[in-house]
């Protein structure tokens, strides 16, 4: 069937989904049709001014766009300062609130993490103290999560590589899992015409199967009142509600209700004992979208975190310049590994190393810089923290053309500067780091992070 002028879907899928809807399926097919709106969510530790929106209802960082930008060349999306993500998904703080998890310290696992949506969202609503893992199967799209977790800058994050398998060795660890699960993608059919082409009634089985096993994977490594947060985007009840009822009589488990405003459109589902919270796009301002949440009621063994080894510590002067280099410096453990020093929290140290010896490790904490002899040279990492005293380093705050310039990883003519190494801000939020010589200017960008976009 053709939606709007160019759009088809799956005929299954239409049936399925207008005996769901009854007479609101006209409006749903209407909102397929209709452009996807643009929505954005702030870090909070990185303020900024100059962009304006309507607020998202269940979001407080949340912001619709009047229309979409080009968001390679605005800087402060590389600064981290904001990250581009669906209205629907930002519901997750609701239940953060809702059930008090960011009032204490806890460990939280984002167990399919890339692009780094939901952990972005994780690492601003947690605790300071607490511990977020992100964990993504796929190398190449953990690599994509470790950018855009570095980018929002919060150290307590370690970034895995791992099956969810090996998260059962790890039993009673996590206070706190999310399971944005690969699904169908029903939800994301009017902005990505592959989800359409790729649906079938085979393929929602074979993804309800498959989240099946995923849940099954991590349900061990969350410990006894733990919470789950299940959530997908798509619609059908086989990869959703279903998949929640079968969860809970698997497992000692009940489901947890999260309060809603009327006005924000979300419409409430009740499926025997499960409760979830479904998103169409002709109720509210957003992409397709499923949430529930269910609390573990049975006893599970924990696995004990013994006190840290003795860390290899940087030399004694090193330590000295490195506490002015990070605000509470005292609240941080600095370890030297392959000669680059790293920041941990201190309340986490133990943690950390359980997770380093357990599961493959792409990052933990904040990588301020690498050692070379005596010498220190700023890390990426340490000018994106929120954790990086700027008032130590000299600065230099760019115009919109020297910094999309800068992030191009090209040469910048100054006129005013001071030598050695300076934090590259742009409208005062830090983008990079330059080594500024007598008789040049190097650029310390990623190399792999640059903008290949052709700016006219």
């Amino acid at each position: 069937m053709m939606v709007g002028s160019e759009m088809k879907l799956p005929e299954d899928f239409l049936k399925q989904i207008k005996g769901v809807l009854g007479d609101s399926f006209p409006d749903f097919l209407n909102s397929i049709g209709q452009a996807a709106p643009t929505s954005i969510r702030l870090n909070h530790h990185k303020p900024i001014s100059s962009i304006a929106g309507k607020p998202v209802p269940w979001c407080s960082t949340g912001l619709y766009l009047g229309d979409r930008p080009v968001f390679t060349l605005d800087p402060l999306f590389h600064a981290g300062a904001y990250y581009v993500q669906e209205a629907s998904s930002m519901f997750l703080e609701q239940v953060f609130l809702h059930l008090g998890l960011a009032s204490k310290p806890i460990r939280i696992l984002d167990v399919s993490a890339a692009p780094g949506g939901k952990s972005t969202h994780l690492a601003s609503l947690m605790h300071q103290d607490s511990l977020l893992v992100a964990n993504e199967v796929i190398r190449s799209r953990a690599t994509i999560l470790e950018e855009n977790l570095i980018k929002w800058g919060v150290g307590n994050v370690v970034i895995t590589n791992n099956d969810p398998e090996s998260f059962q060795k790890l039993p009673g660890f996590f206070d706190v899992m999310v399971v944005d699960a690969p699904c169908s993608g029903e939800g994301l059919f009017r902005k990505d015409p592959e989800s359409r082409n790729e649906w079938s009634e085979e393929n929602v089985h074979l993804c309800s199967k498959r989240q099946r096993r995923i849940l099954s994977d991590v349900w061990p490594s969350l410990k006894s009142n733990g919470i789950l947060i299940y959530c997908t985007c798509t619609y059908n009840p086989q990869e959703n509600e279903e998949n929640m009822q079968w969860l809970s009589e698997q497992h000692d488990a009940e489901s947890l209700s999260i309060p809603l405003q009327n006005h924000w459109g979300i419409e409430k589902i009740s499926y025997k004992t499960i409760t979830g919270y479904r998103f169409y796009p002709h109720k509210v301002k957003g992409e397709g979208f499923f949430i529930s949440v269910i609390k573990k009621n049975s006893f599970q063994d924990e696995v004990p975190i013994r006190t840290k080894r003795k860390p290899v510590l940087p030399p004694a002067t090193i330590l000295d310049e490195l506490s002015r280099w990070l605000n509470h410096s005292e609240n941080f453990t600095f370890e030297l590994i392959d000669n680059y020093v790293i920041a941990y929290a201190n309340a986490l140290t133990g943690e950390i190393d359980k997770l380093n010896n357990t599961l493959r490790v792409i990052r933990s904490g904040t990588t301020l810089a690498n050692l070379k002899g005596h010498k220190l040279i700023p890390e990426h990492a340490l000018a994106l923290s929120t954790t990086i005293n700027k008032q130590h380093f000299p600065s230099l705050d760019l115009s919109l053309n020297q910094a999309l310039a800068f992030l191009r990883k090209e040469s910048i003519i100054l006129t005013e500067y001071v030598k050695g190494y300076t934090l590259v801000t742009y409208q005062s939020q830090p983008i990079g780091w330059m080594n500024i010589l007598d008789n040049r200017v190097n650029n310390l960008y990623p190399k792999t992070w640059r903008i290949r976009m052709q700016i006219d």
